[in-house]
């Protein structure tokens, strides 16, 4: 399999986010025709295990969107995963979230990928399980760790 490189000069989106009390900026390289090719995110204090592992994922995200994996099948690994950083976002799209990769991911799958399903509104109350805030859906309040109650 060839790995597509995109060309040295290139447009790309630069995105700031806040997840819980960790700030940091998504810039993602696009082809030509729009698409993703290449993530950077900046994350944390330089040097730090968060910085760090972040730097990790974006370069195997990258490799992989350059060798052809769907950003799809990228978002659907990614989505969900459950670790700190986590939390409110100040995102209006994205209210809450259950990680750094669980941001990374459902902001990529808003900009790049059509019929995302809609937003999911915080309801105010915490889930008796790990604390986070749970979500009215389909006449159930349910958390993103699975507890549910209807």
């Amino acid at each position: 399999m060839k790995r597509r490189r995109l060309p040295n000069d290139r447009k790309s989106i630069t995105h700031k986010f806040t997840v819980g009390d960790q700030e940091g900026y998504l810039i993602v390289g696009l082809y030509e025709d729009g698409s993703p090719g290449e993530l950077f995110i900046t994350a944390s204090k330089q040097g730090s295990t968060v910085s760090g592992l972040a730097d990790a994922v974006a370069i195997m995200v990258s490799l992989a969107l350059q060798y052809g994996v769907p950003l799809e099948a990228i978002i659907d690994k990614f989505k969900h995963t459950r670790y700190d950083p986590s939390g409110m976002t100040g995102n209006t799209k994205i209210p809450l979230t259950s990680s750094l990769m669980d941001y990374v991911s459902r902001w990529l799958e808003i900009k790049f990928v059509s019929n995302v399903e809609p937003v999911k509104v915080a309801s105010g109350v915490s889930c008796p399980d790990c604390g986070a805030l749970m979500i009215h859906e389909e006449g159930c309040l349910k958390c993103l760790c699975g507890y549910s109650k209807c």
